[in-house]
């Protein structure tokens, strides 16, 4: 089998390496993507040259390359503006639960068993020539996500892997068929494994998955497995897979925030320890979730991306269709401009000067903006 490398941005580390007489292969998600028919992004290169032997080959052909990871075998060689992660055949010597000690390894297969599922254990040649040393094709062509071996003891190497299961579940397994049933027992069995992992890493996994196409019934599993009380204690999924429903009705790209305010709490931004941006619209959407702000309102407030994601929820939540007519009432608040201006009520300053325009901006809003500017002025007098 065989894969285009043609559009991939950084395949030439391969060329250089091979031309030095070492292996060096594409591995792992865009090896998987392409044979998915997926887009690419990132290329990551596995090689049985040693750190320092990649460097060196990158300074004679004029390439700028960083030890990002140099201790465990990572080095990024930068071709075209872009960043190839090029990582040393490796095996495990000793695991936490977090981090590995590893030991650098001349075998394609020592590095393999060492990853976390038989489809991202994929190798391609610089011809594009597929490599499969643990039988990751059959399981990428029944979209069945997998542990390598003994599922526990990937787990237990890395507990981060139990969210990976869910989220490549989410994005690459086949709904119909279900979970693999030794992966998602190892998950149960495991779960306040996750209890030990930072609140980035989590927070990252979650929204990830979250923006599957339809991540419904890996965070059913979560849940059942006892893993989602784990990371966002108090979460319901099933706002969620009314949201998602609605979502697809009405043609709606996914939102991994809007989806998590689904799940959780006004809470659920220190839980994950998300951005400031982002606990701002998470807090937005949920705590308008509950209020009884129109939807013009809502989008004169918050845009119109904000507010229609609130109404999208407010739906989900009460188990209501979206109403059409509150979806251009959001836009028409998202574009109307309050047309009242300080120097526009010359009568009053400071504190009355305030209120008045506070009180002309609701009765503003509360006509849907169809007060004039003079009606404005007169009330305030």
């Amino acid at each position: 089998m065989r894969i285009d490398l043609s559009e991939m941005v950084g395949t030439e580390v391969l060329a250089l390496l091979t031309k030095a007489g070492h292996q060096a292969y594409v591995v792992g998600g865009p090896v998987r993507n392409a044979l998915l028919g997926v887009d690419v992004s990132d290329l990551d290169v596995a090689t049985d040259a040693r750190p320092e032997r990649v460097m060196a080959l990158a300074k004679t052909a004029g390439l700028k390359c960083v030890p990002t990871g140099i201790d465990h075998g990572t080095v990024t060689v930068v071709i075209a503006g872009v960043g190839v992660e090029v990582t040393t055949f490796r095996r495990d010597v000793a695991t936490d639960g977090r981090r590995a000690v590893v030991a650098f390894s001349d075998n394609i297969e020592d590095d393999a068993r060492r990853r976390d599922f038989t489809v991202n254990a994929l190798y391609a040649d610089a011809n594009g020539d597929v490599l499969d040393p643990l039988s990751g094709l059959a399981d990428l062509r029944a979209r069945r996500v997998r542990f390598i071996d003994d599922a526990s003891q990937r787990i237990r190497e890395d507990y981060l892997r139990i969210l990976r299961f869910f989220r490549f579940f989410a994005w690459y397994g086949d709904q119909a068929e279900g979970l693999d049933p030794d992966g998602l027992a190892a998950c149960a069995e495991l779960a306040d494994g996750v209890e030990a992992l930072s609140k980035e890493r989590i927070g990252a996994e979650m929204l990830k998955l979250l923006g599957a196409p339809d991540p419904v019934q890996a965070v059913a599993a979560m849940a059942q497995s006892r893993v989602l009380m784990r990371v966002l204690p108090g979460a319901s999924v099933g706002v969620l897979a009314v949201l998602v429903h609605l979502e697809a009705e009405h043609n709606v790209a996914p939102d991994p925030l809007r989806r998590l305010a689904a799940l959780g709490s006004v809470e659920t931004g220190k839980l994950f320890r998300l951005s400031k941006k982002q606990i701002i619209g998470l807090h937005t959407m949920r705590t308008n979730l509950e209020s009884t702000r129109l939807a013009h309102h809502l989008g004169y407030l918050h845009g119109l991306k904000r507010a229609r994601d609130i109404i999208f929820l407010r739906a989900a939540a009460f188990e209501q269709p979206v109403g059409q007519e509150d979806l251009a009432k959001a836009g028409l608040g998202a574009s109307s401009i309050f047309p009242l201006r300080a120097a526009d009520l010359p009568h009053l300053t400071g504190l009355a000067l305030g209120k008045a325009l506070k009180a002309a901006e609701g009765e503003w809003i509360a006509s849907e903006f169809t007060l004039p500017k003079d009606a404005l002025i007169a009330k305030s007098r």
